[in-house]
């Protein structure tokens, strides 16, 4: 029995670190699949970490943080969207300066409303919900009925996500857009619109990963919190065929390590702690390593459409 309570404390554990990864990977996959390259979704994670907490201060509520969360994740997401659609700079390079403007906007502002050194302030975050019943279950109830509402919401996101990217008119117009821009114009598809909205999703999505971290996993913020899981979202991306559904096999998979190493230094193990930070990257690196060549992206991916 103690065999099975470590492995359901384990699987529910998981399912907590891949929250971010699998939430922040369906916007991306939007985005991606209308052929925008969203590298600044740690940038946009990191300030919607900073709202949140923010948020959930100044209103008293978590959700109300989220809101807010989301809110300004997607102001960074619409600049993002200018500087790549609309003034056709290079992706790689908008997404790089959107990591490092996140990363001191949110240094800047934290310092700024929480004192440098003063302990965080107590704010609402999210709380465990036990499913009524479920969560009785022996073994399945504690693995997975026993989380906050947003790792539930995860979860329910991605057949949804899967749904309207495969079987609706929309999921087609956004594929479309990442294959052949050029047809799609000419047969009346706005693709300037089409990206806009993507890439407003990813920041949508990017900034509630962000308030889940800091409101879900933790309840407070820290300078660079995020601490490199955009990055590992990207890669999720990729190991998922740009799909909601292998968004979530990934995410489980890179949760996993990022759970092992949170379980390995709480036993106090021999093991030197500078290895089990860098075990869910590592694992990310070995994953992919002989992966990406098989993952193909949409054609237009990362190519700025002119329609002139």
């Amino acid at each position: 029995m103690e065999i099975l309570t470590a492995i359901a404390k384990f699987i529910a554990a998981d399912l907590r670190t891949a929250t971010p990864l699998i939430l922040a990977g369906i916007g991306l996959v939007f985005s991606a699949r209308a052929g925008l390259v969203n590298i600044g979704v740690e940038g946009m994670m990191l300030v919607g970490a900073l709202s949140a907490v923010a948020g959930s201060w100044w209103f008293g509520s978590a959700m109300l943080g989220t809101l807010f969360a989301m809110f300004t994740a997607s102001i960074i997401a619409l600049i993002f969207a200018y500087l790549s659609v609309t003034v056709k700079a290079d992706q790689i390079v908008v997404g790089t300066a959107i990591n490092i403007l996140g990363l001191g906007l949110t240094t800047t502002l934290a310092r700024t409303l929480f004192g440098l050194n003063t302990a965080p302030p107590d704010v609402a975050s999210f709380e465990i919900i036990a499913i009524p019943g479920l969560s009785k279950i022996p073994f399945f109830g504690q693995a997975f009925f026993q989380q906050n509402a947003l790792v539930y919401l995860a979860l329910i996101l991605v057949p949804i996500a899967s749904f309207i990217m495969f079987k609706t008119d929309i999921g087609l117009k956004v594929r479309a857009v990442g294959e052949h821009p050029k047809a799609c114009d000419t047969v009346g598809i706005n693709v300037y619109l089409v990206r806009y909205v993507t890439i407003l999703i990813s920041g949508l999505f990017s900034g509630l990963a962000g308030a889940y971290v800091s409101l879900g996993l933790l309840s407070f913020f820290t300078e660079n919190m995020i601490a490199g899981r955009g990055f590992m979202v990207l890669a999720a991306v990729v190991f998922g065929k740009y799909t909601p559904r292998g968004v979530l096999f990934a995410g489980i998979i890179f949760g996993a390590a990022e759970a092992i190493q949170f379980r390995l230094q709480a036993a106090g193990t021999a093991i030197p702690f500078q290895f089990l930070l860098m075990l869910p990257y590592a694992l990310t690196i070995f994953a992919l390593a002989g992966f990406v060549g098989k993952s193909r992206g949409p054609a237009a991916m990362s190519k700025p459409y002119d329609k002139d």
